[in-house]
C-alpha cells in the first residue's frame, strides 16, 4: 500500500494532477481519493490499477502475493495476519540469438510478463542472460539463463552492471560498466572474455536492478 501510495503521489505530482482532477477522472469525489492517499482506507487491486491507468501508468499493474501466514504464539491466542505486498510486472524481451532490441529501448508491445518488488523509475523490462560472459569463478555472477531487470531510466555509474549496444549490431550485450584512467569499458565478469572500449557508437539501454535465478 505504501508502495502504490508513493507512486501514485509521484505521478500526480509530475502530471500537475491535483486529488479534486483525479478524482474526476476516477467517477469519484475528492474526498474519497483523500482517503486512499492518506491510508484512511484502504482501495481494492482493480481500484489501485485504474488509478494508474488515469495516470497514464498502464504498463504497470499492482498484483497481490500470497504468502504463507505468520504463525502467532499459542499463549496469546491472536489470529495470524495475512500478509500483503504490493508488486509490479514488467514485459520480458524475447530475443532470438542474443539480447535483440529495436530502436525503441523498450519492446511492450510482448504478451508476456514477469513480476517484480522493484519500482521502476522507466519503462524497465526483463532480458533472458545469454551466453557465460558474465558468469564469474567467484563473487558477483550472472549465468545463462538468469532473468535480469533493466530500467533505462537509471543514471549508469561505474562499477554497475548495464546493458549497451552498438549502432551497428542490433543485440544488445551485458556488461560491467567501468572507468579505468578516464576511460570507459564494458567488463565482462568472465576473464576469459575480453573488455570493450566504449565508444560514442555505443549506447546505454539501462542498469541492472535486480537478477533473478529461473527453475
Amino acid at each position: 500500500m505504501d508502495k502504490w501510495i508513493a507512486l501514485v503521489k509521484a505521478s500526480m505530482k509530475d502530471r500537475k494532477v491535483t486529488q479534486d482532477q483525479l478524482a474526476t477522472r476516477l467517477g469519484m469525489s475528492q474526498g474519497g481519493v483523500g482517503h486512499w492517499l492518506n491510508k484512511r482506507r484502504v482501495p481494492s487491486l482493480a481500484d489501485m490499477n485504474r488509478v494508474m491507468e488515469e495516470l497514464g501508468l498502464g504498463y504497470l499493474e499492482v498484483a497481490l502475493v500470497v504468502r504463507e501466514k505468520a504463525v502467532a504464539p499459542v499463549e496469546e491466542e491472536l489470529e495470524p495476519t495475512p500478509h500483503y505486498n504490493l508488486n509490479y510486472r514488467y514485459p520480458v524481451s524475447e530475443g532470438k540469438g542474443g539480447y535483440l532490441l529495436q530502436e525503441e529501448s523498450r519492446p511492450y508491445g510482448v504478451a508476456r510478463f514477469q513480476m517484480s518488488d522493484y519500482h521502476a523509475r522507466g519503462k524497465a523490462f526483463w532480458l533472458r542472460v545469454i551466453g557465460d560472459a558474465m558468469t564469474a569463478p567467484s563473487g558477483l555472477s550472472i549465468s545463462e539463463g538468469m532473468m535480469v531487470l533493466v530500467d533505462p531510466a537509471v543514471r549508469p555509474e561505474p562499477g554497475k552492471l548495464v546493458v549497451a549496444q552498438w549502432a551497428f549490431n542490433p543485440q544488445a550485450t551485458l556488461r560491467k560498466w567501468v572507468q579505468e584512467s578516464g576511460q570507459f569499458y564494458l567488463v565482462p565478469l568472465n576473464p576469459t572474455y575480453p573488455k570493450m572500449l566504449f565508444s560514442a557508437e555505443c549506447r546505454i539501454i539501462g542498469v541492472v536492478v535486480q537478477a533473478v535465478t529461473q527453475f
